[in-house]
């Protein structure tokens, strides 16, 4: 009995370091990007992930994406047919950060700053300089930074809607821009390389999973719209996010009761973080005041950490 008591305390012991290993002395964590990360859905597998593999500690996700969003500052003409240009994430940055205040910051940018079109010095230069003035805020702010590459775009679902290089103008969509995603995904893992930045490249797992797929079926897509990833193409950021983190996981693994009320609770926070920071993008949700939304959230978290309990 006591060399079965001494073995259990070992193992609760091993549990317990690997979990603090884990995003050591992080507990608030912020995700900012443009549309795909407002969706949110591989932001609420990650804290999934969070609620039934690491039961034990306290996190804070805040996703604070906004759709049509861009780190360079760039905007196509007649973007949202005239209504208003893309927003630029560096004139909301600093009060996202200071409301939040987070410990670290996942950052994924990229799908709109080539503005769809071919390759450009002069927009390349722009996603550069905007991701290190990214950088310095949230350094000066105290917090960690991890990149994600971009999601692809996908051409084949939408081939009647996008041009070739040369007929290509401002507005349009080029069938060849996943490949200037492609540069800009490179240069964000040469970082990672040369200057040691943190950087996950969810770009090449996406690009391999429709690959893989599509040698049974010539068709298959994440994305009907060539942009926004359906469920399934979100658990592969997921499942990469993770991986690229020391973490296995298998979205299968999560029971539907828990992601639904993760996914409940992620979108009031959302927009109540979005609101009480301030932005200037059109048509989006009000939301709840911000302390509203805590609560509510506070509410759901042990819904949430119940139904974790009970798997």
């Amino acid at each position: 009995m006591r060399i079965f008591t001494r073995l259990l305390l070992i193992l609760i012991c091993i549990c317990g370091a690997r979990a603090d290993e884990f995003l050591p002395g992080k507990k608030r964590i912020l995700f900012i990007g443009d549309s795909i990360t407002y969706a949110g859905q591989y932001v609420d597998e990650f804290e999934s992930f969070l609620f039934t593999k690491f039961s034990d500690r306290k996190f804070e996700v805040v996703n604070c994406g906004l759709p049509s969003e861009t780190v360079s500052g760039l905007s196509e003409a007649g973007h949202a047919g005239g209504k208003f240009p893309r927003p630029d994430v560096h004139e909301r940055l600093d009060r996202v950060l200071a409301t939040v205040k987070p410990d670290v910051v996942f950052a994924c940018y990229g799908m709109n700053c080539g503005i769809y079109l071919p390759f450009d010095e002069a927009r390349f230069a722009a996603y550069r300089a905007g991701i290190e003035k990214l950088r310095a805020k949230v350094k000066a702010a105290g917090a960690d930074i991890i990149h994600l590459t971009p999601p692809v775009f996908d051409s084949v679902p939408i081939a009647k809607r996008v041009k070739p290089a040369d007929l290509t103008k401002d507005g349009d969509m080029f069938d060849g821009y996943n490949g200037v995603l492609d540069r800009y995904s490179a240069w964000l893992v040469e970082q990672w390389k040369s200057q040691g930045w943190r950087v996950i490249d969810t770009h090449t797992a996406m690009a391999d999973a429709i690959a893989s797929a599509r040698k049974s079926n010539a068709t298959f897509t994440f994305a009907g719209d060539g942009v926004h990833p359906n469920d399934e193409g979100h658990r592969v950021l997921a499942v990469a996010l993770l991986k690229g983190l020391g973490q296995e996981f298998d979205p299968a693994s999560v029971p539907a009761e828990l992601r639904k009320r993760v996914r409940q609770r992620g979108r009031i926070l959302a927009d109540a973080y979005l609101n009480a920071a301030g932005h200037k993008r059109p048509g989006m949700a009000k939301g709840l005041p911000l302390e509203a939304a805590t609560d509510k959230a506070a509410e759901l978290e042990l819904e949430i950490r119940a139904t974790a309990k009970a798997k």
